[in-house]
């Protein structure tokens, strides 16, 4: 697309962000649970839709000013949709939400919930990750400890073995070619009779050809009836077209011209902060003398109006305070008098108020006391009303979205075809940033000369007692930073981070992350989700779910810092759920797409390292320090529960698992807005841990189910078609996804890689695939029963949300009985 197209796509998404700011003004306080969840998920959904846009135009816009603007708004907007999350959760007491009318209603597709994920996160940073990965690499082969190279390691065999191998594969080549040959024989020999009974009738060539004819016909008639009924499905949308999964040329070009727009986009960047120091130059050298005499002008016009005014002259603003900065924002010397003698008669009117207040205190008390009983009641009233918490980035959209209309809106740009950077934009910044550096100078210049106008009018001397009071304070902050340094006081500070981080990829505290996407993870929307509630069941979570969560607590605040300064505070993510579903993929794509480091704390991984307490403390120093120098940065704990165990089993008393219990909460409050760091662990086995100390480690705790069978349908598909296979009419799908209920999507990956070998592969052309060459793999493999995920919900439902969830449903059971009583009465006393 076109520069003009995206600027268009800009200023939809700005009208769009301007009518909803518009109506989230106009919401009132409400009762209504359910309205409330409406208003709520109405301003979710939307917000994801203008994100969405936002983030597709600010990827490949290549005007440079207009993207520091779109980078703030973006910001602010995936902060306000993390803000109307967390008021969801508490309105509903659950991490998952169902959205099936408010989305028939907004006619939006399911799948355009999913919250993208912004493609700046590694963008940006791509050439320090790039690096950091070098440095990695070349210590872990240094080491010895290289994925690459372990992963190609072959296995190796004695000679004898070896001979047997071949043995057995030429012995069974040959007796291939055998059997093929006697079927070739026996085949003959059978012609052979038949052509001997045959031979005793005459050949009639007319009945020959008539029967030639008749297979001819039916073959091809048998073609065209399937090639219609084909046509009929694709017609019908029951199957795809015939080259539905090829890559059309247009998206191939698409893709050329987004690699040329991120081309242009670096040029146009590198062009306009080479402008930034030019202009900025030029000013200096043009405008700087006029704008320090201007300045001395305006300051030494208000000393002689003051003097005029108020018969003395004032006193001049601290460095501290701003300087006169603060009189002169945005105001004239004229305006400064008028606002001093608007204040002086301001005060003789206080002083007037004051009289009549104290006269009508006694009056009003009496006036209170009546008034109390009844504020009582409204107050009362009040708290039951919901009401909106206070957003900090809905301040931030307002004033992106105020100088988008200020500054781009009507701004005519027939001359900027390339959109390269606006030098007039430039110097107007410039010019302020120049004015507030020579604000400096010329406040000491004009403060001496006040000094002297004091001196030489009024013989005025100016005491130096507020600056001692000054310096009381600075000596009382000292003292408490020195209390502080010694609490954190930084056990490696003779030594480098590049040190420190070798030192931890060499102990495998810090491994390298397996890439894979966030999108990777495969699964489908639960469209009984609604539906299942209404009836008061609590639904299992689908994996669509599972990755929104993922994305929102994860990813959105790890890759940009504001938000995750700004934004409510996710320090610790639990992933519970059976072996096999994902929890171990979706830490890795974690680290992948934001571009965090990985560090591994699991109980087995650190058992015989850093013995001792001190050795304890000097780990987690080193992890933390480097994880804060090198953020964002991820610290995994695999098998988490072993860290909480009820009780330590015989066999692992010697790793210690329970080292970290007591360290991690401490670790935990030590982690500020500032430090984009989350610790996430992952779980099999979650009843096995103290639930109390679990819990308070575990800030937001997310079950990782099973499959459900849509999600099943499509993983099939999926994960055949990216290993090579052919999706056929012989290989029923729907079959095998309802066959395989209750297994993982590990299982399902594994079977389909041991089943398409690169021989299957080949063969697909003359012998499609089935659902029986995979069924009979699965056969080995054990499911996910139903009785086992009962025992993650019962426990999910011990957790401090999963007790206020049960307990609002009780409560709401409870008035929607009450309210069924009162109709019934009602209806009696009409009869």
């Amino acid at each position: 697309m076109s520069n003009l197209m995206y600027n268009k796509m800009w200023h939809q998404t700005q009208e769009a962000l301007n009518s909803l700011l518009d109506n989230e003004k106009m919401t009132e306080p409400q009762r209504n649970k359910v309205i409330v969840f409406q208003m709520l998920a109405t301003f979710y959904i939307k917000y994801v839709q203008i994100f969405r846009n936002m983030e597709n135009v600010y990827d490949q816009i290549v005007h440079p000013q207009k993207r520091l603007l779109i980078r703030k708004i973006l910001d602010a907007v995936m902060g306000r949709i993390l803000e109307l999350k967390n008021e969801m959760v508490e309105l509903e007491m659950t991490e998952f939400h169902y959205f099936d009318d408010i989305l028939q209603d907004l006619k939006l597709a399911p799948q355009q919930l999913d919250v993208p994920i912004p493609r700046y996160f590694v963008k940006e940073r791509l050439e320090v990750i790039k690096e950091r990965e070098k440095i990695l690499s070349r210590i872990l082969s240094e080491c010895g400890l290289n994925l690459a190279d372990s992963k190609f390691a072959a296995k190796a065999i004695p000679l004898e073995e070896a001979v047997k191998l071949i043995q057995v594969a030429e012995r069974a080549r040959q007796g291939r070619l055998r059997a093929m040959f006697m079927k070739q024989i026996y085949l003959q020999e059978c012609r052979a009779k038949e052509i001997k009974l045959l031979g005793r009738k005459a050949a009639d060539t007319g009945v020959a050809a008539l029967q030639i004819q008749k297979v001819w016909r039916g073959f091809n008639q048998n073609r065209k009836t399937l090639k219609a009924r084909e046509d009929e499905m694709v017609f019908l949308g029951m199957k795809p077209p015939p080259y539905f999964n090829d890559i059309s040329a247009a998206i191939v070009q698409s893709e050329k011209v987004q690699c040329l727009r991120n081309e242009v986009q670096k040029k146009h960047e590198e062009n306009y902060k080479k402008a930034l120091v030019s202009i900025k130059e030029e000013l200096k050298a043009m405008e700087g003398l006029g704008i320090k005499e201007h300045l001395q002008d305006q300051i030494r016009q208000w000393f002689i109006e003051c003097r005029n005014l108020t018969g003395t002259f004032p006193e001049y603003p601290n460095e501290e305070e701003g300087g006169s900065a603060v009189i002169f924002t945005n105001k004239t010397p004229e305006q400064v008098v008028e606002d001093i003698l608007a204040n002086q008669e301001e005060e003789e009117k206080l002083k007037k108020k004051k009289k009549k207040e104290e006269r009508e205190t006694r009056v009003q008390r009496r006036k209170i006391d009546e008034k109390r009983g009844f504020q009582k009641e409204k107050s009362k009233e009040e708290d039951d009303e919901w009401k909106m918490s206070p957003s900090f980035f809905f301040k931030l959209m307002e004033e992106g979205n105020s100088s988008y209309k200020d500054m781009w809106l009507h701004k005519d740009e027939s001359w900027n075809f390339p959109q390269d950077y606006d030098p007039e934009i430039i110097k107007e910044e410039k010019r302020r940033e120049l004015e507030s550096e020579i604000r400096v100078q010329v406040d000491e210049l004009m403060r001496q000369e006040l000094k002297n106008l004091k001196l030489a009018v009024n013989k005025e001397i100016e005491l130096p007692g507020k600056a001692k009071k000054a310096k009381k304070q600075g000596k009382g902050k000292k003292g408490r930073k020195g209390k502080r340094g010694k609490k954190d006081r930084d056990l490696t500070a003779d030594r480098t981070i590049e040190s420190l981080y070798k030192e931890l990829v060499e102990e495998g505290l810090l491994i390298q992350a397996v890439k894979v996407n966030l999108s990777d993870y495969i699964g489908e929307y639960s469209y009984l989700g609604t539906t299942l509630r209404q009836v008061a069941i609590e639904p299992m979570p689908s994996l669509l779910d599972v990755r929104q969560l993922i994305t929102l607590y994860g990813i959105l605040p790890l890759g940009s810092a504001e938000v995750h300064e700004k934004a409510p505070l996710v320090k610790s993510l639990l992933l519970a759920g059976p072996p096999g579903v994902g929890k171990k993929m979706l830490v890795h794509a974690i680290c992948t797409e934001t571009g965090a480091n990985l560090f591994n704390l699991s109980a087995s991984n650190i058992a015989g390292k850093y013995p001792g307490k001190n050795g304890l403390q000097m780990m987690l120093h080193l992890v933390f320090k480097v994880a804060r120098e090198l953020q964002p940065s991820v610290v995994w704990i695999q098998d988490t529960e072993k860290t909480f165990y009820k009780k330590v089993p015989q066999a692992e008393k010697r790793n210690e698992p329970k080292r970290l219990k007591r360290h991690l909460p401490r670790m935990l409050k030590l982690l500020k807005p500032n430090d984009r760091i989350l610790i996430v662990g992952t779980t099999q086995r979650p009843f096995d841990a103290e639930l109390q100390p679990f819990c308070r480690v575990y800030q937001k705790i997310i079950l990782v189910p099973r499959p459900d069978y849509a999600s099943r349908y499509v993983l099939w598909k999926e994960i055949i078609i990216r290993n090579g296979g052919l999706v056929t009419n012989s290989l029923n799908i729907s079959c095998l996804s309802k066959v395989t209920d209750g297994f993982t999507q590990g299982q399902i990956v594994k079977v389909i890689k041991e089943v398409l070998t690169d021989r299957r592969v080949r063969q697909q052309a003359h012998k499609p695939l089935t659902a029986v060459e995979f069924i009979t793999m699965m056969t080995s493999m054990n499911p996910v029963y139903k009785e086992e995920e009962e025992s993650f919900k019962n426990w999910y439902a011990k957790t401090p949300l999963g007790r206020k969830r049960m307990l609002s449903l009780t409560v709401g059971n409870k008035e929607k009985e009450k309210e069924k009583g009162n109709k019934k009465v009602k209806k009696e006393k009409r009869k």
